[in-house]
């Protein structure tokens, strides 16, 4: 039997739409509706594989139900703004899909739906119905059968004239009288004001219909009697209202309803202006699209499998201005990758150099790259820089000249995208979907594309006013860092073995005394069972729930630990196992056998706001503050014997660019002056002299100075520092009365935020932000948080960036043994013998103090030891 499938556009959009946080484009077209509809739509098509499919609207607000009843669905808030845009969107995807559009003015979706579905079942087809809307669970019979959404965009519930009479206790053909009896609030319809659900459905189980119930009062108890004769015309209206108009002038030719194969490049076009990454993949792995793989015009070199055929090529290379390439590699990680070819694109030509394996001929062929790859005047154009530079160092190849690093510049240029792969970036500005081939080949199609891109990148940089942040920052960075990753940093494997043992004798005992608490054993990495544990055994407060049960969170431990000793030992147990799995334990496995040491990643295309970030391990989030933490640290030594570690940090370094930027004389005093910022702020705002400030007035101090850089509420402070929501309130109050040019740069940042629809830092960084746009008042808090902050976090993660360049470019100058290993957040750590101390410390401190004039100075502390931990000052 064949099936058809129809979806009520309005309901899944609406659906969508609430389901989802506020999506949007960077450039300020909000998408979740569009996402989640799409996600749903190739989710049911690909689970019911119909053979007719169609969509149906409704064509505008007012219905033929207006005129019978002027208040129908009169309670209804109109469309959000956010959602209403994203219809004609939406149609664009169907219409890219080639899947029929049903609409009819001064009819709902229902009333299409339920002509098409009636038309359907004469013609002996299996129907499927998906809304949100259970008004249409009346058309569902024994051909028919409806997936109503519960909850988000993927949990429906699937209904068939049983489930239908078991759930609502009537028939799905009495749905319309149900609702004339009891009414129904969400469409304004009145029913019969006084009977109920309960009596609703007994009278329909008992007469079947609102009519039958009208021939016969004088069976029912005078109560309900006396309201059916007191409300009939509006019982009767109220029927007619819920009913479907299965009468409704729409004709249908059902042969353009029969599914189609999409339109793919209308679908990857849509798709890549509406920045959908994942379906875009999707699309590119299914779509009968596959790049060209020689250019249009020009010589195709094919395979290079000899030293003769790369000699002719470099001789060729020589004469050019520059030259992409691209190095394929036999694994994710170009620390631990065979190299296996290398494409090149020049001119109108392209090839793939296969390396041989024959040790003698390959380094030949390496020698021959050399010569190009190694010139300085020639320029190279890649995707991914810094990982071109790392397997080209461990395979002897000589790499200068890098000019272009695609991934780079599309990250500048949409800060959201993170580690962007070549092929999204060649849809969203080549407009073409590529599919490279996974053998040698596919290497000469990605150097042609990265040929391709770069021009167009790089205008588009150089129009955003971002190409000399390219060119002068991330772009040089990129080298500092492939250095530092392939210098590596050595840790002592013996302390971090005695100290998993240590910790797993303490979560052993640990384990014992939760046993002992709880009165038996349970799995304390279970939620369920822990839930159990807290909420049903000991009868603790339930604080939140999830999907599956009770929420045993970090957040409700801590205020379940009030009450009862568990919770509080379960998060330490929490945070010791973590530590032990991810760094005691996780850091031993990383150490290289080949080199002895770590050799972490650093992630220049990941967070929106500039900063580093670090994976395999994430060194950022070792804690520092704890006494496990600071153990770790200490498992951080220098690679050779009788070396050490040096440690630069920058000052309080955000709230120094906060100064700078907001001009505020106060807060630029203060700094000028040298003073202890957390200090002078406690006792602006506590109004106390500095030198009545108690450890306990800075640290809330502290917390405020950084928690207004990052757009804390006063119930967050309250949370952070632990005082009251209305203390909270009174000290962000007192501290923007002390430092009024700072609330003044926090609400001109927001308004020119708002203005060109992204904000800037110091050196020129975008970070777009339609979330300002919004009309959900927490959203838009949530972007203007965004606004002021990213341009001081940014702007500090371009100086430490400055700084690393400069610095890294002195050492070498200078033929300095230290190695820059590590920066983890506003912090340097470099390895060095002790005679280059004396000259790498003011190398240092100039290098990062130096680094950029602002109105306030930056200070750094430097620390030198044996290990990352134990350190003395040199100040």
């Amino acid at each position: 039997m064949s099936k058809l499938v129809i979806l009520d556009g309005n309901s899944l959009a609406y659906r969508a739409f609430h389901a989802l946080p506020l999506l949007s484009t960077t450039t300020g077209y909000f998408t979740n509706a569009v996402y989640g509809f799409t996600t749903m739509l190739q989710k049911i098509i690909r689970q019911e594989q119909p053979d007719y499919l169609a969509v149906a609207f409704d064509a505008g607000r007012i219905t033929f139900r207006n005129k019978d009843y002027e208040s129908y669905k009169a309670n209804r808030k109109s469309t959000p703004d956010e959602l209403r845009p994203q219809f004609p969107l939406i149609k664009k995807v169907l219409k890219a899909f080639n899947i029929p559009v049903l609409e009819l003015e001064g009819y709902e979706a229902d009333d299409l739906i339920g002509v098409v579905v009636r038309d359907a079942e004469k013609r002996d087809l299996e129907v499927l119905i998906v809304s949100g809307d259970r008004d249409l669970l009346q058309l569902v019979s024994d051909k028919t059968k409806a997936l109503i959404t519960r909850k988000g965009i993927s949990d429906l519930e699937c209904f068939t004239p049983e489930t239908v009479k078991e759930k609502y206790g009537v028939f799905p053909s009495q749905i319309p009288d149900l609702k004339g009896l009891k009414g129904d609030q969400s469409d304004n319809i009145p029913g019969v004001p006084g009977i109920g659900s309960k009596t609703a459905i007994k009278l329909l189980n008992q007469f079947s219909t609102i009519e039958e119930c009208y021939t016969n009062l004088d069976k029912l108890p005078a109560k309900v009697a006396s309201l059916l004769k007191e409300y009939e015309e509006q019982a009767l209206l109220s029927k007619k209202l819920a009913t479907i108009a299965l009468d409704a002038p729409v004709k249908v030719d059902f042969s353009e309803l029969k599914v189609e194969e999409p339109d793919y490049e209308a679908l990857l076009d849509l798709f890549q202006q509406l920045e959908f990454r994942s379906m875009l993949k999707s699309i590119q792995q299914n779509a009968p699209i596959q790049v060209v793989s020689t250019p249009e015009a020009g010589k195709d070199y094919g395979l290079v499998k000899s030293v003769a055929e790369l000699k002719e090529i470099t001789e060729q290379l020589k004469k050019e201005k520059g030259f992409a390439f691209c190095m394929q590699r036999e694994g994710v990680s170009p620390h631990n990758s065979p190299l296996s070819a290398c494409g090149l694109a020049w001119g109108n030509s392209c090839a793939a150099v296969v390396l041989a394996t024959d040790p003698e001929e390959r380094e030949q062929m390496i020698n021959c790259l050399n010569s190009v790859m190694g010139d300085q005047n020639i320029e190279k154009w890649c995707h991914d820089a810094k990982a071109e530079m790392i397997i080209c160092k461990r395979h002897s190849i000589s790499l200068t000249g890098v000019t272009a690093d695609t991934m780079l510049a599309a990250h500048l240029l949409n800060s959201s995208l993170s580690n962007p792969s070549l092929a999204e970036i060649a849809l969203k500005h080549l407009n073409q979907a590529v599919n490279f081939a996974e053998d040698e080949s596919g290497s000469a199609q990605r150097a042609l594309i990265i040929k391709k891109l770069w021009p167009v990148l790089k205008e588009a940089l150089e129009k955003d006013d971002l190409y000399d942040l390219f060119a002068e920052l991330e772009l040089p960075l990129s080298a500092v860092l492939a250095d530092m990753e392939l210098q590596g940093i050595k840790v002592d494997t013996d302390l971090l073995k005695a100290m998993s043992e240590e910790v797993q004798k303490h979560l052993l005992d640990l384990t014992a005394e939760i046993y002992a608490l709880a009165g038996e054993g349970f799995n304390i990495n279970s939620s369920r069972q822990l839930g159990h544990i807290l909420f049903e055994k000991l009868k603790l407060p339930v604080i939140k729930k999830t999907k599956t049960g009770y929420s045993t969170d970090a957040e409700v431990l801590e205020k379940l630990s009030v009450y009862h000793e568990i919770p509080r030992k379960v998060l330490e147990y929490r945070q010791l196992a973590k530590l032990k799995s991810t760094y005691i334990d996780g850091l031993q496995n990383m150490v290289s056998e080949k080199t002895g040491r770590i050799h972490t990643t650093f992630n220049q295309t990941i967070t929106a706001t500039g900063r580093l970030s670090s994976t395999e391990p994430n060194l950022q989030n070792i804690p520092v503050r704890d006494e496990l933490g600071r153990k770790i640290r200490k498992a951080f030594i220098p690679s050779e014997p009788g070396w050490l570690l040096m440690a630069a940090d920058y000052s309080q370094i955000e709230l120094r660019v906060m100064a700078h930027m907001s001009r505020d004389p106060h807060l630029i005093a203060d700094f000028q002056h040298g003073e202890d910022i957390h200090t002078r702020t406690a006792a602006k705002i506590f109004g106390v002299a500095p030198e009545d400030v108690t450890p306990e007035l800075r640290r809330k101090a502290k917390g405020i100075n950084f928690g207004i850089i990052y757009g804390i509420t006063d119930f967050g402070l309250a949370r952070d520092v632990g005082v009251s929501r209305e203390e909270a309130a009174l000290y962000i109050e007192n501290y923007f009365q002390q430092y009024p040019g700072v609330k003044r740069f926090m609400a001109q940042t927001v308004i020119e935020a708002r203005e060109k629809g992204y904000v800037q830092t110091i050196l020129k960084r975008r970070r777009y932000l339609p979330d300002l746009l919004s009309s959900n008042r927490n959203v838009r808090a949530f972007g203007e948080r965004t606004a002021f902050n990213t341009p001081i976090q940014g702007s500090a993660a371009d100086i430490i960036k400055l700084a690393m360049i400069n610095i890294y470019r002195e050492l070498q100058e200078m033929g300095l043994r230290a190695h820059l290993l590590l920066q983890v957040h506003d912090e340097l750590v470099f390895e060095l013998p002790p005679e280059e101390v004396d000259i790498l410390v003011p190398v240092v401190r100039s290098g990062m103090e130096n680094v950029i004039d602002l109105v306030v100075p930056l200070k750094v502390s430097i620390e030198i030891g044996q290990n990352w931990n134990d350190m003395e000052s040199v100040d």
